[in-house]
């Protein structure tokens, strides 16, 4: 019997659902006397350090957690789960740990390097068959190898130098990186860590570990003139076909075809929910559920993610709409028109400190389970000064010939331009806290000719958040050409996987043969 310790944060759907697909028997702990009585305590979860902590303290766990952990009882700890048993992290000054495992958690430093840590990374360390395996990371902090804590040292992984991806002593094993997110390897791993049995043990590999660029399928999902939920595709964001929103299929079916396919992760975006309260659209949570039952990678969900006031005069904080969905299965959600609202307000001094829903989702859940949608359109000018937005010189002259142009936010799915540019929302985003930049383009968006590497550079050379490229993929080669060009880490796309016009895995096996590193 495995009891699950869900402090009150993350998504632990996930963990729940690949327990019980392992084959085991699953409980929660409710109170201190169901850790007593555990014969072995699951800890997962995201998010902040010090949240954790108080998590465990307002439950009234933490005595009896320490309690077991120094009688070397089984427990195995995922991503939070291995922040908390060192001594205190950066990311909650004055916040005491576990104390388990001496050091700090610290902040990922090195100049130059996209935090967080987001996407597939290897293994270094005594496990078999761990040469061509990757598995999913998502953090900020990370624990810092020392002669102190070195006999805890079970895996390392290298991201801006080496750090501890896996801790092991006795019957206490935690791991940074998230096993029941990491596919067909993370699962097996899993199993074998909630076995009886100890784990085989080989000659440790030292070859340096390196993050991997991530192949994105995207799901647009709305509901058709039948009234069905569907997975749909537009040209510039014009979804429908003689008269008709276009059909390509079923959400959790084509979800759980592109894991099978080899996805890094699956993003849902529900491009009716503007119009909709999404706590009412028990349909889409419904597919976030479903899918998370099949699909082993990470998921994230957009569209409707602000403030609401229902039919009825009750207000919901865009932090009760992320939690619905995390509960359903997400582990990222997606802001895009009300990161637009946000930033404006920045700019324009009205904003309060605290409020937007960027920031308060990441004070609870962590930076990494915000994403900013972003929808700009190419605006053209003769020269820079004729506007007051950041500029490029442009090698796709505009109409009338212009060489330079700016990039303008739109919202209400592209409908509606705002006079902000791309660079300054990323920017503005990053500072409230997002850990994350879906980067698409209107101009390429169902075009087939390539991803718009100026834009991309331009956004990419601005903030320091791991970014997504979006919209205009064709064929193989733009994968590629977009990895090369651009220091960017993942590559989203739509259309063409819909209509199996590239498959995933040909995606991979092109970017494998030109030294691009990819998950197998």
């Amino acid at each position: 019997m495995i009891s699950l310790l869900d402090y009150g944060a993350g998504n632990v759907r996930s963990v729940r659902n690949a327990v019980r697909a392992l084959g085991f028997d699953l409980q929660d702990i409710r109170g201190p006397e169901d850790i007593q009585r555990a014969d072995y305590i699951l800890f997962p979860g995201v998010g902040n350090f010090g949240a954790a902590i108080e998590g465990l303290r307002a439950r009234n766990l933490l005595a009896s957690l320490q309690a077991y952990l120094q009688a070397d009882r089984p427990f195995l700890g995922i991503c939070i789960g291995l922040q908390v048993l060192f001594e205190g992290s950066e990311e909650a000054p004055g916040v005491p740990g576990l104390g388990l495992i001496p050091g700090q958690i610290r902040r990922f430093d090195a100049p130059g390097l996209s935090v967080p840590h987001m996407g597939w990374n290897g293994l270094r360390g005594s496990l078999p068959d761990l040469r061509e395996k990757k598995f999913y990371f998502v953090h900020s902090y990370r624990a810092v190898p020392e002669a102190k804590n070195r006999d805890w040292i079970w895996l390392e992984t290298d991201y801006g130098g080496p750090f501890i991806s896996a801790v092991r002593r006795g019957r206490i094993c935690a791991l940074q990186f998230h096993p029941e997110k990491s596919g067909e390897a993370g699962l097996q791993l899993l199993k074998a860590l909630l076995a009886p049995e100890d784990l085989p043990s080989v000659q440790p590999l030292q070859e340096e570990t390196r993050l991997a660029k991530r192949i994105i399928a995207c799901l647009d999902v709305r509901t058709n003139d039948a009234g069905d939920l569907v997975v749909t595709k537009g040209d510039q964001y014009d979804v429908r076909e003689s008269g008709q929103v276009r059909n390509l299929g079923k959400p959790v079916d084509l979800a759980r075809r592109y894991y099978q396919e080899g996805a890094d992760e699956i993003t849902f975006l529900n491009i009716t929910a503007f119009r909709d309260f999404p706590l009412a659209d028990q349909p889409m949570l419904e597919v976030l559920r479903r899918t998370s039952e099949q699909v082993f990678v990470p998921l994230t969900i957009g569209g409707g993610i602000r403030a609401f006031t229902d039919h009825q005069g009750r207000h919901y904080s865009a932090l009760d709409v992320a939690a619905e969905y995390f509960a359903s299965g997400a582990d990222k959600v997606s802001i895009g028109s009300d990161a637009v609202r946000t930033a404006e307000q920045v700019l324009a001094g009205t904003h309060v400190p605290g409020r937007s829903a960027i920031e308060q989702i990441a004070q609870r859940y962590g930076n990494q389970a915000v994403v900013i949608s972003i929808d700009p359109r190419r605006v053209y000018v003769r020269s820079p000064e004729e506007t007051p937005h950041p500029t490029i010189a442009t090698k796709i002259p505009g109409p009338a010939g212009e060489n330079y142009c700016w990039f303008q936010c739109t919202v209400k799915g592209g409908r509606e331009g705002r006079d902000l540019d791309a660079i300054r929302l990323a920017q503005r985003c990053e500072q409230l806290g997002a850990g994350e930049i879906l980067l698409n383009s209107i101009d390429r968006d169902g075009t087939g000719l390539g991803f718009d590497l100026e834009l991309i550079q331009a956004v990419r050379s601005a903030v320091s958040i791991p970014v997504i490229a979006s919209s205009g993929a064709g064929r193989m080669e733009h994968f590629s050409e977009l990895f090369q060009s651009v220091d960017v880490e993942a590559a989203l796309a739509a259309g063409i996987f819909h209509r199996r016009e590239v498959p995933i895995a040909a995606v991979k096996a092109h970017l494998r043969d030109q030294g691009i590193p990819i998950r197998p």
